[in-house]
């Protein structure tokens, strides 16, 4: 019996809660009348049960009693302060028992029969670690979702896109996409992970806080020689920005620091000086487009997270060395910013380069 724990991580989130969380229960237990019976033509039936598990980061709003009201069948795991994205859910799955992780937002709504072909998927093949859904938009069902779509790659230079969304074009949903494939990285809006491979790995790195961490989970999967796939089968639709806005000083320091510091622990030796350099100019060019269209602070915020990143070179040394070195695939072999901006190749479909496999 296959068991799947389908956590959401919640800070001051009572409204998207409120809004979501009875779809959530409706298509996510697999013993409730909806979803008992499921299954697919060739494909062996899997015995599955579940759980629906709300983490609170330390909500200072009133999502702790409203569960507990309105909520009392959904086990609530109580943590004493905001642990950010990554910590929070190392710590909500020290004290659970499955054998696979959901990780899932807050403001995601869920679809019948969204959990069982992704774990039927990930039983099928043992080396497939970690999984994500098809992510569409929640106001416009018919187009990709920007935190994941059709599944995740990075750029030579760590830049990461989707298929279905490149920097700020959302694709429209044609079955472009609907094929099963590896991808480089999966979504936290809605990731599927082995719960033994998640610990085997340590978790996600608390000290990204949040932003960037499922890709450097997912970069040190494939270097651990298990892959991440996409199941296109599985369908659920994402509000996004839920809990930070769009646009967020704090939410563009997290993004370059994190860029840098998945990089640094990741990037071979041969290509780490040349990279960082890169990244760090290109980094400043962003910042000045940031100044000249009036956004003081995101310009501001690319210097906190340059600084940030040097403090932590000491500790991202340390994990640098912890890293096993194995070629990794699906890895852009251009920079996708050269590709988008000025060849204005605007969509996955009309990329010219070609995904290869790359150093750690």
């Amino acid at each position: 019996m296959i068991h799947i724990a389908v956590v959401i991580l919640n800070w001051n989130g009572r409204a998207m809660l409120e809004r979501f969380l009875p779809l959530v229960l409706k298509y996510s237990l697999l013993d409730s009348e909806t979803e008992r019976g499921w299954h697919m033509p060739n494909v062996p039936e899997i015995e599955m049960t579940s759980e629906v598990v709300v983490a609170d980061n330390g909500s200072t709003d009133d999502s702790v009693p409203f569960l507990q009201h309105h909520y009392p069948q959904v086990k609530l795991i109580l943590l004493d302060k905001n642990y950010g994205f990554a910590e929070g859910y190392n710590k909500a799955f020290c004290g659970l028992k499955a054998d696979y992780y959901v990780l899932l937002n807050s403001d995601v709504e869920c679809t019948p029969h969204w959990i069982q072909p992704v774990v039927s998927m990930m039983e099928r093949e043992e080396s497939v670690a970690i999984a994500q859904p098809k992510l569409m938009m929640f106001d416009r069902k018919d187009t990709f979702e920007y935190a994941g779509a059709a599944g995740g790659f990075v750029d030579h230079y760590g830049y990461p896109f989707c298929r279905g969304r490149l920097f700020s074009t959302l694709e429209r949903d044609h079955g472009q996409y609907d094929d099963e494939c590896d991808i480089f990285w999966a979504s936290g809006a809605a990731m599927f992970v082995r719960a033994k491979v998640y610990h085997e790995l340590g978790g996600l790195d608390g000290d990204f806080f949040a932003h960037m961490e499922e890709i450097d989970f997912c970069w040190r999967a494939k270097n651990n020689d298990y892959s991440v796939r996409y199941c296109p089968r599985s369908v659920v639709y994402h509000v996004g920005g839920g809990t930070l806005p769009k646009s967020s000083p704090f939410k563009t320091r997290l993004n370059f620091r994190n860029n840098l510091c998945m990089l640094y622990k990741n990037l071979p030796e041969e290509r780490l000086n040349k990279v960082i350099r890169l990244r760090m100019v290109l980094d400043w060019v962003a910042a000045l487009k940031f100044l000249l269209s009036g956004h003081w602070g995101e310009f501001a915020a690319v210097g906190g997270a340059h600084r940030e990143f040097r403090m932590l070179k000491p500790s991202l040394v340390l994990k640098r060395n912890q890293l096993k070195h194995h070629l990794v695939s699906g890895v852009y072999n251009r920079l996708i910013l050269t590709e988008y901006y000025l060849l204005r190749r605007t969509v996955f479909t009309a990329l010219r380069g070609r995904f290869v496999k790359t150093k750690n």
